[in-house]
């Protein structure tokens, strides 16, 4: 099986204010426009892509989808860069992740990153919990590369060798994951939460191996 991970509430369980300042730094220096680094709640954003969020975020500020186009790309630089030097100040003596959840990726010998974060800050994250080793680059897909989680799945299958839909699965926490799972064709376990419509569900990334092993049987 090609496990592909979620990264926020998932394999990274510390609310994280640095992204939500970067992104709103970002749309200053792109757009002109200056919003408070809190308006990200502005937007149901649990499990949307990081250009998604932006563009919802644009359109409260009246732009129009062509406007929004237009920057999004230079968007993408500007947010990773400005979030890694943010990190690069901050305390992050308190982020966690799942208890078991290198003893888990071990035992996985496919796996990739699935997320709706620019592919540096899930890289940078991954680093600073110390699971950087468990996803090689080039491989999976990022928020910066599709506003649809369904198209970075299917790019996460393809950067594979085009693995087929029947063995791959999403590990995720949002409804948006268990959607955009079933919109790509590919099994969805739901992590933390008894997500309606997963395949599975666990509370505990130990968990997770076994779950796989009984999907890997099913025909």
């Amino acid at each position: 099986m090609l496990v592909l991970f979620d990264v926020d509430k998932t394999l990274f369980l510390t609310s994280d204010p640095l992204m939500g300042q970067a992104t709103t730094d970002a749309i200053e220096t792109v757009w002109g426009h200056r919003l408070p680094s809190n308006a990200i709640r502005r937007v149901d954003h649990p499990g949307q892509t990081a250009m998604r969020i932006t563009r919802e975020l644009l359109r409260f500020e009246g732009l129009d989808d062509a406007e929004i186009d237009a920057g999004l790309a230079r968007w993408c630089d500007e947010a990773s860069a400005r979030y890694l030097e943010l990190l690069s100040r901050a305390d992050t003596s308190d982020w966690r992740a799942p208890e078991g959840a290198a003893k888990a990726l071990a035992q996985i010998e496919h796996r990739a990153l699935l997320t709706g974060n620019p592919e540096p800050v899930a890289r940078a994250r991954m680093e600073k919990l110390g699971l950087e080793e468990f996803f090689p680059r080039g491989q999976g897909a990022f928020g910066c590369e599709s506003e649809e989680r369904a198209e970075l799945i299917d790019l996460a299958r393809a950067r594979a060798g085009n693995w087929p839909r029947d063995r791959t699965v999403a590990v995720g926490d949002t409804p948006a994951d268990i959607a955009g799972a079933h919109a790509a064709g590919i099994h969805v376990i739901g992590f933390g939460s008894d997500l309606e419509g997963a395949d599975a569900v666990i509370n505990r990334m130990e968990e997770l191996p076994r779950v796989l092993e009984r999907l890997s049987a099913e025909p």
